[in-house]
């Protein structure tokens, strides 16, 4: 193992997870969210939780975990359908869902990244996405100004990374998780195959490590 090695167990994750902390995730219906962090974010106990991603997957997988276990106060995500117990805590009041367009979602987070103010988009104008947003026209066409998004914490998953946080994820899996490795305070990222420095082509790097924080193996031992 590299001595510059940002492998670390499940335990020392612990200290990053808090009550009323917001966490962005990766995946797409749960493929690319890291089940390890969730079941870890679970047995920490933290509450209050604002998750931000494409969607809660399902009731028994991804984030959808934290949902029917009622950790989380907010949801920021495109759509919720896939989960039955997300919109009920909806209807019932017991969680706050803000519906981006996807597109809108990965700007805004992409933009929260980038440290830029805003995206000036179409999407939404004359809808319900437009109230109490700002909006302007250009050139005879109505923009909504959409704000930046960032997080206290990125969990992601990767299909294989080298010990210093170089990523390569695995087709539909790397769904959003580029995006969030740029726009959260501390990214930890779950690990299916780990290597050494120097193993995987620079070529192949689809997130460079610099914008990793900690990486926890999939299958600890």
């Amino acid at each position: 193992m590299s001595k510059a090695s940002k492998l670390i167990s499940y335990e020392q994750l612990r200290p990053q997870l808090r009550d009323g902390m917001s966490i962005m995730f990766g995946g797409f219906m749960g493929v690319g969210t890291p089940a390890r962090i969730v079941q870890e974010i679970l047995n920490a106990g933290i509450k209050d939780l604002t998750i931000i991603g494409n969607d809660t997957a399902f009731a028994h997988n991804g984030v959808g975990l934290l949902v029917a276990n009622k950790r989380v106060r907010k949801v920021i995500a495109s759509h919720i359908g896939t989960n039955p117990e997300t919109g009920r805590q909806m209807i019932a009041g017991e969680i706050e869902v803000e519906l981006v367009p996807q597109g809108t979602l990965a700007e805004r987070i992409r933009c929260g990244g980038a440290g830029l103010g805003g995206v000036l988009t179409p999407t939404g104008v004359g809808t319900i996405i437009e109230e109490g947003k700002t909006k302007l026209t250009f050139d005879g066409v109505d923009y909504l100004v959409e704000r930046p998004l960032r997080a206290d914490l990125a969990i992601l998953q990767a299909h294989r990374a080298d010990h210093l946080g170089n990523l390569v994820y695995l087709r539909a899996a790397r769904n959003f998780n580029p995006i969030m490795a740029m726009a959260a305070d501390f990214v930890v990222v779950e690990v299916e195959q780990l290597c050494e420095p120097g193993e995987i082509d620079p070529d192949h790097v689809m997130t460079p490590g610099v914008l990793v924080n900690a990486l926890v193996a999939a299958e600890e031992k």
